[in-house]
C-alpha cells in the first residue's frame, strides 16, 4: 500500500496563531484560562490544551468574573465581546485576521446602508460571529444554497455579499452566480473572502484524488 500526503496540509496560519495565543496566555497567567469555543476542530489539540489548564466554554456566562478569556480563531459577535467586557475579563482576541476582514466589511457596508448577504453555514461559530456584527436595526441575511438565493426578497439596489472564510470554492461560486443573476448591481468584496489556505488545501485534495483510491482526512 502506498500512502501519499497532501501538500499543503495541516493547520492554517490563523489556527496556529490561536493555539500559540492560548499556550502563551497559560504561561503568562497560569491555569485556568477560558477559551470561548474550541480553538480548532481537532480533539487532539483541544485535549492537550485542556491538560495544560485551558477550559473551553460556549457561553461567556460560564466564565467567572475577572478571568482570562480568549476568543477563538472563528471570531465572536459584538454581543459576546461586550459580555466579556462586562465581567471584567482579561481578553485575548485570537480571531483570524481574515475573519476580522469579513467583520470589517460587514460593518463598512452597513454604514453605507447596504443590505448585506452572507454566504455560509447556519450554526457555524464563524457565521454566528459575522451575523453578530450588525448594528441598530440592520441585519445580515444568511444564504446556504442557491434555493435560499431564489427566496430572497430585497427591494433596494444597495446590496453587498460576503462569505464565510472556510467554504467550498466550487459550491460558493454557484451561489455567487445566482446572487449576481438575481441582483445585477450586487457588490462583491474587494478581495475573495474564502481563505487562501482553505482554497489551497481543496486544490490539493482534488489533485490527490486523481491518483488515490481512498482519501483519509
Amino acid at each position: 500500500m502506498k500512502v501519499i500526503l497532501a501538500n499543503p496540509r495541516g493547520f492554517c496560519a490563523g489556527v496556529d496563531r490561536a493555539i500559540e495565543m492560548v499556550e502563551r496566555a497559560l504561561e503568562l497567567h497560569g491555569a485556568p484560562i477560558y477559551v470561548r469555543h474550541e480553538v480548532v476542530h481537532n480533539k487532539f489539540v483541544v485535549n492537550e490544551l485542556k491538560s495544560k489548564g485551558a477550559i473551553f466554554v460556549e457561553e461567556i456566562d460560564e466564565v467567572p468574573r475577572g478571568k482570562v478569556v480568549i476568543f477563538s480563531a472563528h471570531g465572536v459577535s459584538q454581543a459576546v465581546r461586550k459580555q466579556a467586557q462586562d465581567i471584567g475579563a482579561i481578553i485575548y482576541d485570537a480571531t483570524c485576521p481574515l475573519v476580522t476582514k469579513v467583520h470589517k466589511e460587514v460593518t463598512r457596508k452597513q454604514k453605507q446602508n447596504h443590505n448585506v448577504i452572507l454566504i455560509g453555514h447556519e450554526g457555524h461559530p464563524e457565521v454566528e460571529g459575522t451575523l453578530g456584527q450588525s448594528s441598530g436595526d440592520q441585519t445580515v441575511q444568511l444564504v446556504e444554497t442557491v434555493s435560499d438565493v431564489e427566496n430572497l426578497e430585497i427591494s433596494t439596489d444597495d446590496i453587498s455579499y460576503t462569505t464565510q472564510t472556510t467554504l467550498s470554492v466550487d459550491d460558493t461560486q454557484k451561489i455567487v452566480q445566482a446572487l449576481k443573476e438575481k441582483f445585477p448591481n450586487i457588490q462583491a468584496p474587494k478581495k475573495d473572502d474564502i481563505c487562501y489556505a482553505t482554497q489551497n488545501r481543496q486544490d490539493a485534495v482534488k489533485a490527490l484524488m486523481e491518483s488515490c483510491d481512498v482519501l483519509l482526512v
